[in-house]
């Protein structure tokens, strides 16, 4: 088979490594002549990089678009009458199809949900948005054509839900919230609602968090909504609380019992690189990615550490430097900055000072230097939290520290 890939960002690189693992022959294609694409090393991959080849396209069984052309008319021209890639594989089309989309909670509550699936007996494959640490949502798609399963649970992106409705046919939808996040792609929250909208327009079954006030103006035919209730978890945050609460709710509409999905939830351990808590020399550690001003707030109000650590957002993505006021509000006493997604610690010092925070400010750029850094914090016994942008290396930093925990 041969498949054109258009578009190589995050999902698209997931997309091309899926389909030469499964044997396809590749043609991939981005505008951005700076890209790296090394780690591709196949004789089946054929790769234009400033611009997209028509007729290689035209020469493809079907094509695979990155969610971010999605409906560009230009790209719609170079696809012309190509099959989708999802249109020639249709197994997935077939499960049971529960879609998870938000601002944040979105990979953990997949996570619960599979759990307490599998649990009770189901056959569930679970993946999908490659920005949120799963493998694609084209490898998602392949998967679910080579066996049979009971339930597919997709994490969909906010940013790829046009995308997403027209690759998978979801029977049910969680939204566990709606935040500020990803700004430059919906410029305002009233945007984003009605791409909320449009995403459940024709889904059967909606299960929206009853606690967000911009989930309450939905317009869903079947909207049921879920409360947040206090359980027995092992996981920091009532952000969890309702993570799990919404988990609850699908899994009871599905039909488990009440009595084992709290049971799988009060044995759930958090997901990697999400918000965790560590004990390390008497000193207690809150990590995991907040790269949003919502999930950051929300850790900091709880929280309340006495030392921030904080990964950067890229210098366009302006609205992520709002986090940086949340840490400014919460005033600890030290804040360090060190490059999440991009070297702008410079500048989010700057922005940080420019929200009135006067404490001291600490610049690292060597993740090895942040091991170091927690180590000397901690014989303080104080609170201190690590989040922001950059999930691989906030995740790095995150499994060096395991090895160090308190027994």
């Amino acid at each position: 088979m041969k498949v054109a890939v258009l578009g190589l960002g995050i999902e698209g690189k997931k997309s091309v490594k899926a389909l030469l693992d499964y044997g396809a022959s590749v043609y991939a294609s981005d505008l951005d002549q700076s890209l790296d694409l090394s780690e591709f090393k196949s004789s089946d991959l054929d790769v234009d990089l400033g611009f997209h080849d028509k007729t290689k396209v035209d020469a493809s069984d079907c094509v695979v678009l990155s969610p971010s052309l999605w409906n560009k008319s230009a790209i719609n021209q170079i696809v012309g009458k190509n099959k989708l890639f999802s249109d020639v594989l249709k197994g997935h089309k077939t499960i049971f199809t529960i879609g998870v989309t938000g601002t944040n909670g979105k990979t953990t509550s997949c996570h619960m949900l599979n759990e307490i699936l599998v649990e009770a007996g189901y056959k569930v494959l679970m993946g999908g948005n490659a920005g949120g640490g799963f493998d694609g949502y084209t490898q998602l798609t392949i998967q679910a054509n080579e066996s049979n399963y009971d339930v597919m649970i997709v994490e969909v992106c906010d940013m790829t839900l046009d995308f997403a409705s027209r690759i998978f046919e979801f029977d049910m939808v969680l939204v566990t919230n709606m935040g500020y996040d990803h700004m430059e792609h919906h410029q305002s929250m009233e945007n984003y609602r009605s791409s909320v909208d449009k995403f459940l327009k024709d889904v059967d079954q909606v299960v929206l968090n009853g606690n967000d006030p911009m989930l309450k103006g939905c317009k869903s035919r079947n909207a049921q909504y879920f409360d947040s209730e206090v359980r027995d978890l092992k996981l920091f945050g009532s952000f969890n609380q309702e993570n799990a609460s919404g988990a609850f709710k699908v899994a009871s509409i599905l039909g488990v019992e009440p009595k084992l999905i709290n049971e799988v939830l009060s044995s759930f351990e958090a997901v990697e690189g999400r918000i965790q808590t560590l004990k390390l020399n008497g000193s207690e550690i809150i990590i995991g990615k907040t790269d949003n001003p919502d999930s950051t707030s929300a850790v900091l109000s709880e929280a309340q550490p006495d030392i921030v650590i904080i990964g950067t957002p890229r210098r366009n993505e302006k609205f992520r430097y709002n986090i940086l006021k949340e840490v400014a509000m919460a005033d600890p006493s030290e804040v360090v900055l060190f490059p999440g997604l991009d070297d702008t610690t410079e500048f989010a010092r700057k922005v940080l000072i420019n929200f009135g925070y006067s404490g001291t400010i600490i610049v690292t750029e060597d993740r090895s230097n942040l091991v170091d850094l927690v180590l000397d914090y901690t014989e303080n016994n104080g609170k201190i939290f690590i989040g922001g942008n950059g999930q691989a290396k906030i995740m790095s930093l995150q499994s060096s520290l395991l090895q160090l925990v308190d027994e």
